[in-house]
């Protein structure tokens, strides 16, 4: 309750700078995987060999369009093999699996990208970073949160996550169902599982993207659906929260109980399964609190030893003994990691993170990836605080504001002063709001 009250000083700042008529701005661009694609040159190719070299890049175009190159993939025995263990471990019909496999198409976006980048920059936290903690994903959330604040209770709940996290999770996945993905998932996992391109892991990745394949017809059968009827990114991950389709088969949660998950259409879906993913990948409901936590390390770099890994494995007594020191004391009988965020030319920082934190990196092993999520769940819980008085006021015809413009100066300042790292608030314009003829006229004189 301490904290509302500099939001509602934070809000009369934003308010006093504001226009008199709501203004509102609509923003709609790409995610990150989207970005990727258009990057990606179409190449028509005659077989599955790499793409010619020097091909010029084209724009990105609509699913429909990304059906690739026609190839008689059930010439290959590795595909034929993978029908004859479809028919005897799953009992599908061979005609059924052949037809699959004679529709799937060759898409040479897909071996594109999921080649490694070349090596060369060093990794920037903050670089990565800027792209999801922006305007764009905050507001987004705010409304995503708004609109589904009943399911998002629910899944709380029943599953101790917080909303936060499953707001991050679904705003740096896809914004909020925005940009999910225009493949047919049978052409790339068709691509992907008998064409991967040449790596030191391909043979494992060839691996996976079969079973997942596999995962895709299983989970078609058992929807009973058009298994090309799904469409997701480029790697094969479907739906809102970009679940592969073994996850979906193994953590899909019918959480609006229409007896169907429906990770596409469903956001209810959606929420349950993220938090059923989490808890399933040891999320602690009962480590309540912060899942990060600002840290400084020693210049004797003992604490160098504590780095890597994605489990927590260190008391608070051992992180202190190496020579690391939190901004705020940590809760005992609890172990943590410590995780290193590189930034380029600038000071890396650290941190110490619990449990929870790593039960993120199981959705994407990456500690960028974990800390987005953090950092986006916590960058839209304030504004959806003040968005919700402000919707007050208006209900009550003290005002009127818009729900496309969210995040006042005010509110910017009061979080980057309280921030235990003084850690950079987006610029985002403030919140728009008119004011009624109720409000005495004086008010105004403080613009």
């Amino acid at each position: 309750m301490k904290s509302f009250v500099p939001l509602l000083l934070a809000l009369a700042v934003g308010a006093g700078a504001a226009a008199d008529a709501c203004a509102a701005s609509s923003h709609s661009v790409p995610s990150h995987t989207a970005k990727a694609k258009a990057r990606i040159a179409k190449a028509a190719k005659k077989s599955g060999k790499a793409a010619r070299a020097g091909r010029p890049e084209a724009p990105a175009r609509p699913a429909i369009d990304y059906d690739g190159e026609a190839i008689n993939f059930g010439e290959w025995q590795a595909v034929r093999d993978f029908e004859d263990d479809m028919v005897a471990r799953d009992n599908f019909d061979r005609a059924q699996i052949e037809d699959v496999v004679q529709r799937a198409r060759f898409i040479d976006s897909a071996v594109q990208l999921v080649k490694p980048a070349p090596p060369g920059k060093p990794k920037n936290w903050r670089a990565y970073s800027d792209r999801f903690i922006e305007p764009i994903r905050i507001n987004a959330g705010v409304r995503f949160w708004d609109d589904n604040a009943d399911t998002l209770a629910r899944a709380q709940a029943t599953y101790g996550v917080p909303a936060e996290i499953i707001v991050g999770i679904l705003g740096v996945e896809t914004i909020y169902g925005r940009d999910t993905g225009r493949f047919r998932i049978v052409d790339v996992l068709t691509t992907l599982a008998f064409a991967y391109p040449e790596a030191p892991n391909r043979a494992e990745r060839m691996t996976f993207f079969r079973g997942e394949l596999e995962n895709t017809l299983l989970l078609a059968r058992k929807e009973n659906i058009d298994p090309f009827s799904l469409l997701g990114s480029f790697a094969g991950a479907v739906g809102m929260p970009q679940f592969m389709p073994g996850n979906i088969l193994k953590y899909g949660v019918d959480f609006d109980g229409d007896g169907v998950v429906d990770l596409r259409g469903s956001a209810s879906d959606a929420i349950g399964s993220v938090a059923n993913f989490l808890v399933q990948h040891g999320w602690d409901r009962n480590n309540a609190g912060p899942a990060v936590f600002p840290a400084d390390v020693a210049p004797s770099q003992a604490w160098q030893a504590l780095l890597g890994g994605l489990e927590a494995r260190y008391r608070p007594q051992e992180l202190e003994g190496a020579g690391v020191a939190t901004h705020t004391a940590l809760p005992d009988g609890r172990l943590y990691g410590l995780v290193d965020l590189q930034n380029g030319a600038d000071p890396t920082e650290y941190w110490v993170v619990n449990a929870n934190f790593f039960a993120i990196t199981k959705y994407n092993r990456s500690y960028f990836y974990a800390m987005s999520v953090v950092e986006l769940g916590s960058s839209v819980s304030p504004p959806r605080t003040l968005y919700q008085f402000v919707t007050g006021l208006s209900e009550i015809g003290l005002c009127s504001c818009s729900h496309d413009n969210l995040y006042p100066r005010g509110v910017s300042t009061f979080l980057l002063n309280s921030s235990p790292k003084k850690q950079r608030i987006p610029r985002i314009p403030p919140l728009k709001l008119s004011f009624h003829h109720s409000i005495p006229k004086r008010a105004a004189a403080h613009r």
